[in-house]
């Protein structure tokens, strides 16, 4: 006997039916087949699991020992049909899932928060990932499968062909200070009025970092000299908290680290120049299909670009 190839889910629908309702046509007319087909199928059930499962009375039906063992057995087939059907619809209608995502730092606090926070209010079971890093490393990650689609840069050597490239926008580039720095509040500063003080800054190569030192370039004044690298946000605050340290930020990240909300007492220069750093894209891959929510995650960024 293998219930599992010959019992089909009419089956176990027909065993829970006469069950509540004590008589085959009720049942019957509960599935929206013949008495007859009821009854057939029924005796094709009791065939298979070798024993009767219901005792036929005259006006009504009663499960035997054998037919209540089975119904326990039905109900929790059923309940998991239901569930599966259910969450499978949650998946494919986008209000369920896991969202991989990945941004550069800027994009990932101006818009890729935003276009979350929007879908989980919608939506609270679906799950999100978020990576922020290098441009480099989401890239892998785009590749490798990880990360459903990303915000960031592409290089030269990197081969666009293999995503799907949705133009996005650059970043101007913020320099923040604490709000006793003597600087702090002065119009119009010039390059060379902040070229002297001590910086805390992304390492060399990073989008940021190459934007300060071509400003500086083009217009003729030296780099700063006197300048710590890091990359950590943690470190980055704990050093202006103590020091006229000045720290170029995406201007993203610069509204929010000045706004009252973080209690921080952080300023932005308000300098004379822009600095804007190289464009950045959202990529997704070509050869991956998005999921549901993902694509719905996706539409709300790009909204907001």
């Amino acid at each position: 006997m293998d219930l599992s190839r010959r019992l089909k889910p009419n089956h176990l629908k027909l065993i829970d039916e006469i069950a509540k309702k004590q008589k085959l046509q009720l049942a019957a007319e509960a599935l929206s087949i013949s008495q007859p087909a009821a009854s057939r199928m029924l005796a094709d059930i009791e065939t298979n699991m070798g024993t009767p499962l219901f005792v036929r009375h005259p006006r009504w039906m009663e499960l035997t020992q054998a037919g209540q063992a089975v119904l326990r057995h039905v109900r929790v087939v059923l309940w998991e049909l239901e569930t599966l059907e259910a969450e499978v619809e949650s998946i494919a209608g986008g209000r369920s899932g896991v969202v991989r995502v990945g941004a550069v730092t800027g994009p990932a606090v101006g818009c890729l928060m935003p276009a979350l926070r929007k879908v989980k209010d919608e939506s609270p079971d679906i799950e999100t990932t978020i990576e922020v890093g290098p441009s480099v490393q989401l890239v892998r990650g785009l590749r490798e499968g990880r990360l459903d689609f990303i915000i960031a840069r592409l290089t030269p050597e990197q081969d666009s062909s293999e995503f799907h490239v949705y133009p996005a926008r650059s970043e101007r580039v913020t320099l923040l200070v604490r709000d006793t720095h003597p600087l702090a509040g002065v119009p119009d500063l010039p390059l060379e009025a902040v070229a002297g003080y001590e910086w805390v800054i992304q390492e060399r190569g990073s989008p940021i970092r190459q934007a300060v030192e071509a400003a500086f370039l083009e217009a003729g004044t030296p780099v700063p000299a006197n300048v710590s690298n890091s990359s950590s946000l943690l470190i980055v605050l704990s050093i202006i908290a103590q020091a006229d340290v000045i720290s170029p930020q995406s201007e993203e990240v610069a509204e929010i680290l000045t706004g009252s909300a973080l209690g921080a007492r952080l300023v932005a220069l308000q300098m004379a120049c822009d600095m804007t750093v190289s464009p950045y894209f959202v990529l997704s891959n070509r050869s991956q299909q998005l999921p549901r929510a993902s694509e719905r995650v996706l539409k709300e960024v790009l909204r907001r670009l």
